[in-house]
């Protein structure tokens, strides 16, 4: 079996254009949550979400490229230059290449497109649907567009396990190339949800806080959380072997260790309040990491702040983890993203991996007083310095989907 490495890292994000600038405001504690620009809510309950801020298009494509994209599309490209060009790969070398692939997710797909175009259909009648409409909705077109932009002819698929993609995508490219079938992959996640549709949707299924302050609408952990906060963005990082990495003296980041995926098959949207199957993913994880769970020393938390998910997942770690667990620093980056859906466990795995390489635990923002059984060691408010080894991702998705990655700081 391969040893599997991360050397290059791109984000689109609510805390940044970059992975850098998402790592430097998430170490300090900015939150990138504010009140929604994208349409009116007059009519709405939910008045906050985290929107990327100054996304420009035309740095990473042309035009005509960025109008047959649907937003979330536009996003995953603009990670994946990103994240190319952080690796320092020659993009000629991935063109034609057999032995290069890309996994990149999306929980929901093209639903900017999707809103416009039925839009359109009610209004105009379907002669005026636009002739994309498709392709720039389907979920697996975020990989497609990659595809494309790099002409890779390895693996080009897509994960849609709703919350859970980015990390899935991640953890399946992690695999292919530790049996060897491909060299390097692009594997992330992405998601532009924050419309008409997409947050009356889930405000409908009482998912979404209503909080009127954005600093206090995503708390994770905190007894007065009462929802997730919708974000959106892409997370993609470049996955290699360690032998290919090498070969071309690429700087590594970090190095991933292990890769759980279970199952609740308990319900469509709430996760099992026993915690088991996530329980048994991070063991998973932990087991083919081949270390001891007192080895860990960090896990960036799903943490959606909403009453559902913090709970088991606090329960969830005490099983793997046992009186340790209250020894363990467990931080959800959410308190400052909002919910990424299909992007966020890509977008938290780059944090743990900046996590791993400096030394650095980032914090819980916006955590007072914990809720009721909530009673690990949140990091809130500030982040802190600690000397890391091996970091755990956790991503939990509707339809009871549970994935999580055990990174490790990369020394030869």
């Amino acid at each position: 079996m391969k040893r599997v490495v991360i050397t290059g890292m791109g984000a689109i994000t609510p805390c940044g254009n970059t992975a850098d600038a998402l790592w430097d405001n998430v170490r300090a504690g900015k939150i990138g949550i504010d009140f929604i620009t994208r349409f009116p809510t007059d009519d709405f309950k939910v008045k906050v979400a985290a929107e990327v801020k100054d996304f420009e298009p035309a740095n990473y494509m042309d035009k005509k490229e960025a109008r047959r994209m649907d937003l979330y599309s536009q996003y995953a490209v603009a990670a994946a230059v990103d994240a190319v060009k952080d690796a320092g790969i020659d993009e000629e070398t991935l063109r034609g290449n057999a032995r290069a692939g890309i996994i990149l997710g999306s929980g929901i797909g093209g639903l900017v497109t999707m809103e416009e175009q039925v839009t359109r259909l009610n209004e105009k009648g379907p002669n005026r649907v636009g002739p994309l409409f498709i392709p720039m909705t389907i979920a697996n077109m975020a990989a497609g567009n990659a595809a494309v932009r790099f002409g890779t002819n390895g693996i080009c698929t897509s994960v849609v396990t709703a919350c859970a993609s980015g990390a899935n995508s991640i953890g399946e490219a992690f695999h292919r190339i530790q049996l060897g079938c491909e060299d390097v992959i692009l594997a992330g996640g992405a998601e532009a949800a924050i419309t008409r549709i997409g947050m009356a949707g889930f405000q409908s299924l009482t998912a979404l806080s209503e909080s009127h302050d954005p600093a206090r609408a995503s708390i994770p952990f905190d007894r007065d959380r009462d929802g997730f906060v919708m974000g959106e963005g892409a997370g993609v990082v470049v996955v290699e072997s360690l032998e290919h990495a090498q070969a071309r003296s690429a700087r590594i980041v970090a190095e991933i260790v292990g890769y759980g995926a279970t199952c609740d098959a308990h319900h469509m949207t709430s996760p099992d309040p026993s915690g088991k199957a996530a329980a048994a993913a991070m063991t998973q994880a932990i087991a083919e990491a081949g270390i001891a769970p007192t080895e860990v020393g960090y896990i960036n938390a799903h943490g959606t702040s909403t009453p559902h998910n913090d709970l088991p997942e606090t329960i969830a770690v005490k099983a793997v983890f046992g009186e340790g667990a209250y020894k363990l620093p467990v931080s959800s980056t959410k308190s400052m993203t909002g919910h990424l859906l299909g992007a966020a466990g890509a977008v938290e795995a780059i944090i743990c991996a900046a996590a791993l390489r400096d030394g650095f635990i980032p914090p819980t923002v916006g955590l007072d007083v914990p809720g009721e059984g909530c009673d690990l060691d949140y990091v809130p408010q500030c982040g802190r310095a600690a000397d890391l080894q091996y970091a755990l991702s956790n991503s939990f998705g509707f339809g009871g989907h549970n994935a999580v990655l055990c990174l490790r700081k990369w020394g030869e």
